[in-house]
């Protein structure tokens, strides 16, 4: 977008403020102060208050999913730009270019809506097939309860997300993912660590997607090939599909793996509604032995059942993993404003189908569930079918998983501490190649060397998942609001200069308390979501813990790691 075209749309006087902004480009971020931050993104929320503002630009309401555009009858006009600019070309310091032009390209990434937020969270591809599972471990009221229970904590985590967005992101100092909030409240060294830990959950939902393929795969051939040969398959066929650089060149293959999707789903509920149990399946992966199908409304934990249900709760935090994206969606939003709308109607139709799914399918099938559901139907024929359109839904959102995974290594950590090249150069495409590889080759390692599905779903749901849902972000919300808080006492903050005539400092315990006493009562609950959120994850990787030793055990009936049998 040109210059003077940004001038027209923010007016006169708004264009004087962008202008002034435009003059200043720090070395690194992390050597201004957070008034800075608050600062322009201050003026930056009252630029899009205005209703002239992009509106020009507004038309593009799903950047990525283009088919669904078209059913809404949409032309998505910035289709030039991909939505992975922002990774790939948005990370402009002033050796690539003055500030406007940091500021120009931030504005044409922005042109999604509420609506398009919406579809994005609602993409998820792992986490129905894995409620019927949950609900079979914990049964029918404590499984609809927690369900619930999370899905209200993650609307919670994710307004806070939101609200924390809004206080320190600009077109000047524009928030990119997940760390850019993490390093501006915490420093570098911390987003450093939430960086990493991005991208093994990145990797981790790779590594799943392979091995539920396999086991769909290994199915389809009727066991009569090795469980290890058909992993394999997959994490050579994502080696082929990473190849695709770009996120947009996915657009079509993403739509059309939603519709798939939900058939599966209610594809299955039809089947188990109409047919048998496979009793061949629960009883290799669950060690249920064949009888008549049994449902509780509330199933009595202790000893291994426990960590079981345990494990499934993991299972149901799975289906609320999408707030580590949820900045990279605010990110690409013409008024982030808005995003709580999106949020707000995408956590209640996954909490609904989900819950619907789950409970319905474990009615009909009661102990007998296994994980992926669509992998325990009966007949053959049907649960073929839904095997091959699975494997297929599945294979695409694991190039997009990797895609993104593989941009958050190389830009984190290649390109800002070996200096490598940006991806869009010529060495960059070369370095694209043996890297798509070598990530799926250790997908392919995670998934062989632990082949229990549900068990692998609960670990990266304890480790990952959780963490970015639940625990980071009232942690967060309590270090942003600490800080803002103790700056009430300060004097008046100078945008020229950089600089606030501060009363006191970190190394002394007034400024602590001050940022502390005020909403204190808020700031204790958040201490106490985080205290809480932790403890979870820790029961939830001990029981993961528990059950790979478990599966490992000398004379387990479960199959080892990179066996020919599988768990299925």
């Amino acid at each position: 977008m040109a210059k003077t075209n940004v001038l027209s749309e923010l007016g006169q006087e708004n264009a004087i403020a962008f202008e002034n902004e435009a003059s200043m480009q720090p070395m690194s971020e992390y050597d201004l102060p957070l008034e800075e931050f608050l600062y322009h993104a201050k003026l930056q929320r009252e630029r899009e208050k205005q209703p002239e503002y992009g509106a020009g630009n507004m038309k593009a309401a799903i950047p990525v999913f283009g088919f669904l555009s078209h059913l809404f009858n949409k032309k998505n006009e910035d289709s030039s730009s991909p939505n992975d600019n922002s990774n790939e070309k948005g990370d402009m310091t002033p050796e690539d270019g003055t500030k406007v032009e940091v500021e120009n390209a931030t504005r044409v990434v922005r042109n999604a809506t509420w609506m398009s937020v919406f579809y994005l969270i609602t993409t998820d591809i792992l986490g129905p097939t894995s409620a019927p599972y949950a609900v079979s471990q914990l049964g029918f009221a404590p499984g609809s309860l927690l369900y619930f229970l999370f899905g209200i904590a993650a609307a919670y985590t994710g307004y806070i997300l939101f609200r924390m967005f809004l206080k320190v992101d600009s077109l000047v100092y524009p928030l990119k993912n997940y760390g850019d909030l993490v390093g501006r409240i915490y420093g570098k060294r911390i987003r450093y660590g939430v960086d990493f830990l991005q991208a093994i959950q990145l990797l981790c939902n790779v590594a799943v997607i392979i091995l539920g393929n396999g086991q769909g795969l290994y199915q389809v051939a009727k066991k009569k090939v090795c469980f290890a040969v058909m992993v394999v398959v997959w994490a050579l066929a994502g080696m082929i599909i990473g190849q695709i650089r770009t996120i947009q060149k996915f657009g079509f293959l993403a739509n059309l793996a939603i519709w798939m999707n939900l058939f599966v789903c209610f594809a299955t509920m039809g089947v188990v509604a109409h047919s048998g149990v496979n009793y061949d399946a629960a009883l290799s992966q669950n060690g249920v032995e064949k009888g008549p199908v049994i449902t509780h409304a509330v199933i009595s934990g202790g000893g291994d059942k426990f960590t079981l249900q345990l494990e499934a709760a993991m299972n149901i935090v799975y289906a609320y993993g999408g707030a580590m994206m949820f900045i990279e969606f605010m990110a690409e939003m013409r008024r982030p404003m808005d995003f709580w709308k999106g949020m707000a109607m995408a956590q209640s139709v996954i909490f609904c189908i989900y819950l619907l799914y789950g409970l319905f399918v474990y009615a009909y099938q009661g102990q007998f569930v296994v994980n992926p559901a669509n992998q325990g139907i009966n007949p053959y024929n049907w649960q073929t079918a839904l095997n091959v359109i699975n494997l297929v839904s599945s294979l695409i959102a694991a190039g997009l998983y990797g895609n993104v995974g593989i941009k958050v290594v190389y830009n984190t950590f290649f390109r800002r501490i070996f200096k490598f090249p940006d991806l869009n150069s010529k060495y960059g495409k070369i370095i694209w190649v043996p890297m798509v590889v070598f990530y799926w080759g250790i997908c392919y390692v995670i998934a062989s060397a632990i082949p229990q599905f549900s068990t692998l779903t609960s670990l990266v749901g304890a480790v990952c998942i959780l963490q970015f849902t639940y625990t980071f972000p009232p942690m967060m919300a309590l270090g942003l609001d600490v800080q803002i808080n103790a700056m009430k006492a300060d004097g008046p903050y100078d945008p020229v200069t950089k600089t606030t005539n501060r009363i006191d400092t970190w190394k002394q315990a007034s400024r602590w308390i001050r940022g502390f006493s005020r909403k204190w009562y808020l700031n204790v609950f958040h201490l106490f979501f985080f205290l809480a959120s932790l403890a979870t994850a820790a029961l939830g990787i001990y029981s993961s813990a528990l059950q790979l030793k478990k599966a490992y055990a000398p004379g387990s009936s479960l199959a080892g790691a990179f066996s020919c049998k599988g768990n299925i």
